[in-house]
């Protein structure tokens, strides 16, 4: 069965965390998740910003050489406290961006919205949610930091837009995704499709 590795990636100056996960047919299988510590998280960055992203591009291209994905999923720039963060978590995803190019990857690029939307089936689920979905999705149970299950979710999203996609051919198995939206207008999450989107929304 044909196996399509998709590497998440959730970008940042000081945190860089990473996901990847394998969709064997329409089933997800964890491969391997982590965090990139770029700059201490806690009072004035002693590493100088060019230093962090040449830290990253390193980092990132030893994930991607250990694990040789078909493709990179990053999340896309959202709200930031101030400019200066904001100019900081571009050049961080560009730093992410280039790496996968030069390693000949496709990318893709989801918002935390959609990524959130698509794990949980609610697109405003906080960090410690999402968290509990990923480890119910790919049966992990411990993240040292949110950053690497927000990378796992933006990979699951991938995934998930993938099977999302209708079959080839008629004599296909219908995906997983056309299993559980069949007759209804509105697509499932793949928390809704397990039927424990409900705890997420009512927390």
């Amino acid at each position: 069965m044909k196996v399509f590795r998709i590497l998440g990636i959730d970008p940042g100056s000081r945190l860089t965390g990473y996901g990847c996960v394998d969709l064997v047919g329409n089933q997800l299988q964890h491969v391997c998740h982590g965090t990139l510590k770029i700059a201490s998280t806690s009072g004035k960055a002693t590493v100088s910003l060019d230093d962090r992203l040449l830290l990253i591009h390193q980092g990132l291209s030893e994930v991607i050489t250990q694990v040789r994905p078909h493709v990179m999923v990053v999340e896309k720039v959202f709200f930031a406290k101030n400019a200066l963060s904001a100019l900081k978590l571009g050049q961080a995803r560009g730093a992410a961006i280039l790496t996968g190019k030069i390693h000949g990857l496709e990318i893709a690029e989801y918002s935390p919205t959609e990524a959130k939307a698509a794990v949980s089936g609610y697109g405003q689920a906080d960090k410690d949610q999402i968290a509990r979905m990923v480890g119910i999705l790919l049966g992990q149970k411990n993240f040292v930091t949110s950053d690497a299950s927000d990378a796992l979710a933006l990979a699951i999203c991938h995934a998930y837009r993938l099977v999302s996609q209708p079959v080839a051919a008629a004599s296909q198995k219908p995906s997983l995704a056309t299993q559980l939206s069949s007759g209804k207008k509105k697509r499932m999450s793949l928390a809704e499709s397990l039927g424990v989107a409900a705890v997420i929304k009512k927390r």
